[in-house]
Protein backbone atom coordinates (compact mmCIF):
# COMPACT_ATOMS: atom_id res chain seq x y z
CA UNK A 1 0.00 0.00 0.00
CA UNK A 2 1.45 3.36 -1.09
CA UNK A 3 1.23 6.14 1.24
CA UNK A 4 0.98 9.82 0.41
CA UNK A 5 2.90 12.97 1.92
CA UNK A 6 0.08 15.43 1.83
CA UNK A 7 0.29 19.23 2.09
CA UNK A 8 -3.51 21.10 2.05
CA UNK A 9 -3.73 24.77 1.53
CA UNK A 10 -2.82 27.02 4.61
CA UNK A 11 -0.10 24.52 5.10
CA UNK A 12 -1.49 21.74 6.49
CA UNK A 13 0.50 18.28 6.02
CA UNK A 14 -0.11 14.73 6.72
CA UNK A 15 0.69 11.05 5.39
CA UNK A 16 -2.07 9.25 3.97
CA UNK A 17 -2.86 5.46 2.32
CA UNK A 18 -3.08 5.13 -1.36
CA UNK A 19 -3.16 2.61 -3.90
CA UNK A 20 -2.97 4.61 -7.04
CA UNK A 21 0.56 4.46 -8.96
CA UNK A 22 2.14 7.62 -9.89
CA UNK A 23 4.92 8.31 -12.27
CA UNK A 24 8.28 9.73 -10.87
CA UNK A 25 9.40 12.92 -12.44
CA UNK A 26 12.85 12.23 -13.92
CA UNK A 27 14.11 16.33 -14.64
CA UNK A 28 16.69 17.82 -12.67
CA UNK A 29 14.00 20.56 -11.44
CA UNK A 30 10.34 19.59 -12.20
CA UNK A 31 8.39 22.96 -13.57
CA UNK A 32 5.30 22.95 -11.40
CA UNK A 33 2.40 24.67 -13.08
CA UNK A 34 -0.37 23.56 -10.85
CA UNK A 35 -1.68 24.79 -7.41
CA UNK A 36 -1.86 20.84 -6.51
CA UNK A 37 1.69 19.43 -6.78
CA UNK A 38 2.54 15.55 -6.63
CA UNK A 39 6.08 14.09 -6.81
CA UNK A 40 6.93 10.62 -6.42
CA UNK A 41 9.44 7.99 -6.90
CA UNK A 42 8.50 4.67 -8.15
CA UNK A 43 10.67 2.80 -5.74
CA UNK A 44 9.62 4.02 -2.76
CA UNK A 45 6.07 4.09 -1.24
CA UNK A 46 5.99 7.44 -0.31
CA UNK A 47 5.19 10.37 -2.24
CA UNK A 48 4.66 13.88 -1.78
CA UNK A 49 1.28 16.35 -2.90
CA UNK A 50 0.93 19.90 -2.15
CA UNK A 51 -1.99 22.50 -2.36
CA UNK A 52 -0.93 25.89 -2.01
CA UNK A 53 -1.52 28.84 -4.19
CA UNK A 54 1.93 30.24 -3.81
CA UNK A 55 3.86 27.38 -3.88
CA UNK A 56 4.37 26.59 -7.47
CA UNK A 57 5.45 30.06 -8.57
CA UNK A 58 7.49 29.81 -5.72
CA UNK A 59 8.97 26.73 -6.31
CA UNK A 60 9.77 27.66 -10.31
CA UNK A 61 11.56 30.76 -9.27
CA UNK A 62 13.58 29.92 -6.14
CA UNK A 63 13.75 26.00 -5.81
CA UNK A 64 17.43 24.69 -6.21
CA UNK A 65 17.44 21.48 -9.00
CA UNK A 66 17.63 18.27 -8.22
CA UNK A 67 20.63 16.45 -7.01
CA UNK A 68 21.63 20.33 -5.56
CA UNK A 69 21.56 18.96 -2.06
CA UNK A 70 22.45 15.55 -0.64
CA UNK A 71 19.25 13.02 0.74
CA UNK A 72 21.36 13.59 4.26
CA UNK A 73 21.34 16.78 4.09
CA UNK A 74 17.32 17.10 2.76
CA UNK A 75 16.32 14.85 5.85
CA UNK A 76 18.07 15.88 8.55
CA UNK A 77 16.78 19.94 7.87
CA UNK A 78 13.20 18.12 7.53
CA UNK A 79 13.51 16.03 10.75
CA UNK A 80 14.33 19.25 12.96
CA UNK A 81 11.42 21.46 10.98
CA UNK A 82 8.96 19.04 10.93
CA UNK A 83 9.49 17.80 14.60
CA UNK A 84 8.67 21.56 15.42
CA UNK A 85 6.24 22.29 13.15
CA UNK A 86 4.05 19.27 14.51
CA UNK A 87 5.22 20.85 18.25
CA UNK A 88 3.06 23.96 17.25
CA UNK A 89 0.10 21.98 15.71
CA UNK A 90 -0.54 20.54 18.74
CA UNK A 91 -0.02 23.81 20.78
CA UNK A 92 -3.34 25.83 18.33
CA UNK A 93 -3.49 28.57 21.53
CA UNK A 94 0.26 29.69 20.88
CA UNK A 95 0.96 28.92 17.66
CA UNK A 96 -1.49 30.50 14.53
CA UNK A 97 -4.29 27.46 14.23
CA UNK A 98 -4.28 28.47 10.23
CA UNK A 99 -0.73 27.75 9.94
CA UNK A 100 -0.23 24.65 11.37
CA UNK A 101 -3.48 22.78 10.86
CA UNK A 102 -2.20 19.09 11.22
CA UNK A 103 0.98 17.51 11.85
CA UNK A 104 3.23 15.49 9.39
CA UNK A 105 3.80 12.20 9.99
CA UNK A 106 7.23 12.29 9.04
CA UNK A 107 9.19 9.15 11.05
CA UNK A 108 13.21 9.62 11.52
CA UNK A 109 13.28 5.71 10.77
CA UNK A 110 11.40 5.13 7.54
CA UNK A 111 13.78 6.23 3.66
CA UNK A 112 11.10 8.67 1.86
CA UNK A 113 13.54 8.66 -0.94
CA UNK A 114 15.05 11.64 -2.20
CA UNK A 115 12.12 12.98 -3.98
CA UNK A 116 9.98 13.49 -1.06
CA UNK A 117 12.50 14.74 0.83
CA UNK A 118 13.37 16.75 -1.89
CA UNK A 119 10.00 18.70 -2.26
CA UNK A 120 9.25 18.55 1.97
CA UNK A 121 12.56 20.62 2.22
CA UNK A 122 11.34 22.71 -0.24
CA UNK A 123 7.69 23.82 0.83
CA UNK A 124 9.20 24.23 4.44
CA UNK A 125 11.85 26.90 3.20
CA UNK A 126 8.66 28.44 1.49
CA UNK A 127 6.69 28.31 4.21
CA UNK A 128 9.13 29.66 6.71
CA UNK A 129 9.98 32.72 4.36
CA UNK A 130 6.31 33.35 2.82
CA UNK A 131 5.27 33.24 6.22
CA UNK A 132 7.88 34.73 8.58
CA UNK A 133 8.50 31.88 10.87
CA UNK A 134 11.48 30.10 11.64
CA UNK A 135 11.23 25.90 12.86
CA UNK A 136 14.54 26.19 14.45
CA UNK A 137 17.51 24.68 13.88
CA UNK A 138 18.77 25.22 10.60
CA UNK A 139 17.98 28.84 9.13
CA UNK A 140 15.42 28.38 6.10
CA UNK A 141 17.62 30.26 3.26
CA UNK A 142 18.00 29.34 -0.51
Amino acid sequence: MKKILFVVLFLSITIVACTAKHKAISEDKPKLESDTIKIANSDIEYEVIIIDAGFSSWFNTFAKSRNYYSQSYLEARNRVWVQEWNRRAMLPMQYNSMLYEMQIDYQNNINYGYEVNYMLYHYLVYFQLTNKQSLGGFVARL
